[in-house]
C-alpha cells in the first residue's frame, strides 16, 4: 500500500494538547459606557481553549480526535462534562488550580467585539510531567499531535520544543499554533506544521513584512531551514498560505462581514488537519481550511464552524499557486 502523502490517514488517531483550556462566554449589550450597569443577553457557553477547539471541529468533519487537557475546580468539571456531551474524546488532568473562563462581549451599537481572556492557572512541574506523559502514551506509534493555544502563567517557555524532540522520539508529529518565544524555541526544535499569523511570522524574522510575496518568502525560508515540513499562514482577510518544499499557494477568503472572530483560527486548523489527512492536494486542503475559517466569523458568539457553513463558504474561496 501507498504510503501518505502527509504522513498519516484519517483513520489514525489525532490527538490536541491544550495546556490552558477555558469555557468561553459570549453575550451582547447595546453599548459598553463606564459606571453603567450594562444588561446583556442570555450568554452563550461553550468549551475553548485552542487545541480543545481544533478537536471539536475534526470531530464534525468525521475524523478521530483525543482532546488531553488540565482540569481543575467546578469550571473543568463543567468543560469535561461538555465535551464528552458533544461525543468527542477527553483525557483530562486534573490539577489543583480552576480552569478559566474567558468572555467576549458585541457591542450592538457600533457591531464592536470585545474579547476578554484571563490568564488561567498556574500548573506544576508535576502537572505539566502528567499532562506530556499522556500525550506521549497516546501518541505511541507515530500519532499526530496538535498543541494549540497560550502556555499557562510561569510555565517554561521550552515546554513545546521539549514536547516536540520527544514526538520525534516516537516517530509522531507535531502541529504547533502558539506565539512568542514558545514559538520561536520550538521551531529550533522543529515541527512537522506550524500556523503563525501575519504578526507573528513578522516577530520570528525580525522585521515587519507586508504583501503576499513577502509572507510566502518567509514561510519558505522556515520551510528550507527544516525548522517545518509546512507553513500555514493566516493573513486575516486576505486569506492564508500554505507553504510546502513543492509549492506555495494563496487562498482568497471570502468577502463577508465576521459576526464573531473567536474560533476562526481554530476552525481553519481543524478543517486543514483533516483535509491533509484526508489526502487532498495542497490546494484544495487551504481551500478547506480557509472555508471553515469564513463559517467561524459567521457564527455567533464562540460558535466554531459546522459542515454546512463550510460548504457555503467553498463556493466564494478560491487558490492559486504562487
Amino acid at each position: 500500500m501507498q504510503a501518505p502523502r502527509y504522513g498519516f490517514r484519517m483513520t489514525e488517531r489525532i490527538v490536541t494538547l491544550t495546556l490552558n483550556p477555558a469555557i468561553d462566554i459570549a453575550t451582547m449589550t447595546q453599548k459598553l459606557s463606564p459606571f453603567d450597569k450594562l444588561r446583556c443577553d442570555p450568554e452563550r457557553r461553550d468549551p475553548g481553549g485552542g487545541g480543545i477547539n481544533v478537536a471539536r471541529v475534526i470531530l464534525r468533519l468525521g475524523g478521530n480526535a483525543l482532546a488531553v487537557f488540565p482540569a481543575g475546580g467546578g469550571t473543568g468539571a463543567m468543560l469535561e462534562h461538555m465535551l464528552r456531551k458533544e461525543g468527542l474524546a477527553v483525557r483530562s488532568a486534573q490539577i489543583d488550580g480552576t480552569t478559566r473562563e474567558d468572555f467576549s462581549v458585541i457591542e450592538r451599537a457600533s457591531g464592536n467585539e470585545y474579547r476578554f481572556v484571563m490568564p488561567g492557572p498556574v500548573l506544576s512541574d508535576g502537572e505539566l510531567s502528567a499532562l506530556l506523559d499522556t500525550v506521549l502514551a497516546e501518541a505511541e506509534g507515530g500519532a499526530v499531535v496538535v498543541a494549540s493555544g497560550s502556555l499557562p502563567p510561569h510555565t517554561r517557555a521550552s515546554f513545546y520544543a521539549e514536547l516536540s524532540a520527544a514526538l520525534k522520539a516516537k516517530g509522531a508529529k507535531l502541529v504547533l499554533d502558539t506565539s512568542g518565544t514558545p514559538l520561536k524555541l520550538a521551531l529550533e526544535e522543529g515541527v512537522w506544521l506550524v500556523k503563525p499569523n501575519r504578526t507573528e511570522i513578522s516577530e520570528l524574522v525580525g522585521t515587519r513584512l507586508r504583501g503576499v510575496n513577502s509572507w510566502c518568502k518567509a514561510a519558505r525560508d522556515i520551510v528550507t531551514s527544516g525548522k517545518a515540513q509546512i507553513v500555514a499562514l493566516s493573513i486575516a482577510a486576505e486569506g492564508a498560505l500554505l507553504v510546502t518544499r513543492t509549492g506555495c499557494w494563496h487562498a482568497h477568503a471570502p468577502a463577508i462581514k465576521p459576526v464573531s472572530t473567536v474560533g476562526a483560527g481554530d476552525s481553519f486548523l481543524g478543517a486543514l488537519i483533516c483535509s491533509l489527512a484526508s489526502e487532498r492536494e495542497p490546494a484544495d486542503a487551504l481551500r478547506h481550511a480557509v472555508a471553515a475559517g469564513s463559517a467561524a466569523l459567521l457564527a455567533p458568539g464562540t460558535e466554531l464552524a459546522h459542515t454546512e457553513g463550510i460548504a457555503q463558504m467553498l463556493e466564494q474561496t478560491s487558490v492559486e499557486p504562487l
